[in-house]
């Protein structure tokens, strides 16, 4: 009789295919000798790197007391020390509705531009990164956005700023776009052949800050942007054509005017009703509501410390409450006393600095050296793009958790620039800059060092001074 052979063994092994997966690989494969990475999409690691071995498989179940990963392939894997970077799935306002689309990786952004091929109007309910991008990018399709705020963008900006940026929406003629110079990472031979659509418990990893190029955002009508924003609601009930029509309600026309209600002649395949009141028919609904940390998979049978927004408590070594095991990225809930200018936010750029640190964490850990918090998590700061605009947030950008002690600094010319600085006690504290403002840098040493900026007063945000002179 055959033996049956044993679990595959590795010193080290990493879950999820994602930045922060990815990024932990490649780093802690510089040092050390075997390494297995979970759900990774692609060989490219393995050309790369000769001691990685990519296994194209979920995961099942973690024993976590017996260091053993069990794959939905039926094979198994022991570890010395594990990291999980699994990311997060979308959090979708109705499950299992087929008119009620999520975008949160290349498959759903794929088949979400399939979609809206054939559409007329659809409507986009969140109020974060990707429904911002994606209001902006659609051409010849209706858009209703339905947001819980008083204004656009809340996540990443304040009211002023929203107000800044709402021209763009209504503008006909697109500029050229600001040219992307981030490193990009793409899916091998994605563009070759076709995929399945994904479908919930198989998400993939999250799109990256310029997910939408390369993809054709386009409806069926010749117009360019045209986009109606109800705010302060969020979605009571979504009626397919069938119970809308048993309703016998009105359902509006898209708004010409604000004030300005008629009822609409179409007849659409599903009706969406918000909490105001107000009934949209429209071809289907994009939920960009954020996401959930995925840890669904590791939860069966081993005590992990949960976050309160469901992410597996990581201590500042990266280190989960059970032995031997990390987390990176999407999944875990920074759990150590922060920076008093960092927090946690689950985006691209931070997933890729918690898989590099994890990495040197348990490459520190396993040669017995001690290891300080990482540079990257003393100062909160992230690039990206909305309305064609480079955004810069900086430290405590909205003054999260700084109550009523604090000011704030503006300087605003339309169409061009938006700038904020939040100051506490004379001291900068965090910042929004929208625009080609030359201030990140300076702003990020201000914050970084906590100087007294108290005898600048107003002319800290003086177009006519030039404040990198001050702070060389």
């Amino acid at each position: 009789m055959a033996a049956v052979p044993g679990p595959a063994r590795s010193r080290f092994a990493v879950v999820g295919g994602g930045i922060a997966g990815v990024t932990c690989a490649e780093k802690i494969s510089k040092t050390l000798e075997e390494f297995d990475i979970e759900e990774q999409p692609s060989s490219l690691l393995e050309r790369r790197y000769t001691n990685i071995k990519v296994i194209q498989s979920g995961v099942k179940q973690l024993k976590s007391d017996e260091h053993k990963i069990f794959t939905e392939d039926g094979k198994e894997y022991m570890y010395e020390k594990l990291c999980l970077c699994a990311g997060a799935i979308p959090k979708l306002i109705f499950e299992g509705n087929p008119y009620v689309l999520g975008i949160r990786d290349t498959d759903s952004a794929q088949a979400f531009q399939k979609h809206l091929a054939q559409a007329q109007r659809i409507v986009v309910v969140g109020n974060g990164g990707i429904a911002l991008e994606l209001v902006y990018e659609i051409e010849g399709c209706e858009v209703i956005w339905a947001i819980k705020d008083k204004a656009i963008g809340n996540t990443f900006f304040d009211a002023g700023a929203a107000e800044f940026l709402i021209p763009k929406l209504t503008a006909e003629k697109r500029e050229t776009p600001i040219e992307c110079k981030r490193t990009k990472y793409t899916m091998e031979g994605s563009e070759k052949k076709e995929r399945p659509v994904a479908v919930s418990d198989k998400v993939g990893s999250a799109l990256g800050p310029d997910w939408h190029e390369g993809l054709n955002l386009k409806g069926t009508k010749e117009f360019s942007h045209k986009v109606h924003i109800e705010k302060l609601c969020e979605v009571k009930k979504i009626h397919l054509q069938q119970e809308f029509l048993q309703l016998q309600q009105m359902s509006l026309a898209f708004p010409k005017e604000e004030k300005n209600v008629e009822p609409d002649e179409v007849l659409w395949p599903v009706y969406v009703e918000l909490t105001n009141g107000k009934i949209y028919g429209c071809d289907f609904i994009v939920s960009a509501t954020g996401v959930v940390p995925n840890v669904k998979p590791f939860l069966d049978g081993n005590n992990f410390a949960i976050g309160e927004d469901g992410g597996l408590k990581v201590d500042k070594h990266m280190q989960t409450s059970l032995p031997d095991i990390y987390a990176a990225g999407d999944i875990c809930t920074a759990s150590w006393e922060p920076s008093p200018v960092w927090h946690q936010m689950r985006l691209w750029t931070q997933a890729r600095q918690m898989g590099w640190y994890a990495a040197k964490c348990m490459a520190a850990d396993a040669l017995g050296e001690s290891i300080d918090l990482d540079f990257s998590f003393e100062l909160f700061a992230h690039v990206t793009k909305f309305f064609n605009y480079k955004v810069v947030v900086l430290g405590k950008y909205n003054a999260q958790g700084l109550g009523l002690d604090h000011e704030l600094m503006l300087r605003c010319t339309k169409g061009q620039e938006y700038v904020k600085v939040v100051m506490q006690n004379g001291r900068m504290m965090g910042a929004v800059l929208i625009g080609e403002t030359d201030l990140e840098e300076t702003f990020e040493n201000l914050i970084l060092n906590q100087m007294d900026l108290s005898a600048y007063g107003e002319d800290l945000l003086n177009p006519d001074i030039d404040i990198e002179d001050y702070f060389d």
